[in-house]
């Protein structure tokens, strides 16, 4: 790491001590001493302009993050593999017993673009094996526009990739348990970071409803 970028760091972790950690040591003692107890899993993408706890506003324990390219939950399955999503999924609803999981999405997500571009397709690299988890979601993006308004194309697949998230979580039978007893909630939120607004989906209109 370049000696500048390292210094930046150091200075970030210093006024994170100054602004936060000696402010606040109170916090910080009671999560250290009695441990996690988030209500709400977020799973967000790996984007370094969305920060869901700066997005949100949230304190340090008010959240369990999942971050990772496009925001994607693969389908339940068992068996080899390392599942880090699946797993961190499991901790979260089974030993943290969440009681809401939210799906953040946002635009101008390049993983969803690699997927609107047919890169996914393509297969050989992590990225495109990975964003092919959405690839319903091209699918139904293709019967709203054309690829060839490819901004307005990508916007639909980011949508749609919220819904197929949301769909493959329901496929976790502890989550279906959950969700059957009214014990959680599972919801689809995207963010427009251009205009800095934030939309949910309703299942029931099958749309996005601003916040």
């Amino acid at each position: 790491m370049p000696l500048t970028k390292k210094l930046d760091l150091i200075d970030g972790f210093r006024k994170f001590r100054r602004r936060y950690f000696i402010l606040d040591k109170d916090l910080y003692l009671n999560l250290s001493t009695k441990g996690q107890s988030p209500k709400t899993l977020l799973i967000a993408c790996s984007d370094s302009r969305v920060d869901p706890a700066i997005l949100l506003s949230s304190e340090p324990g008010d959240l369990f993050v999942i971050r990772n390219v496009a925001n994607l939950v693969p389908p339940y399955e068992e068996g080899g593999g390392h599942h880090g999503t699946s797993a961190a999924i499991e901790f979260a609803v089974n030993n943290l017993k969440v009681e809401d999981i939210v799906v953040l999405g946002h635009a101008q997500c390049g993983g969803v673009a690699a997927l609107a571009a047919g890169q996914a397709a393509e297969g050989g690299s992590f990225i495109s094996k990975w964003v092919n988890i959405a690839a319903d979601a091209r699918i139904a993006a293709l019967k709203k526009e054309s690829p060839d308004n490819f901004k307005q194309f990508c916007h639909e697949c980011e949508l749609e990739a919220i819904k197929v998230s949301i769909k493959n979580l329901k496929t976790f039978p502890f989550i279906q348990k959950r969700l059957d007893e009214g014990s959680l909630t599972v919801s689809g939120w995207y963010f427009d970071l251009e205009v800095g607004k934030m939309w949910e989906y309703s299942e029931k209109g099958d749309s996005y409803i601003e916040l």
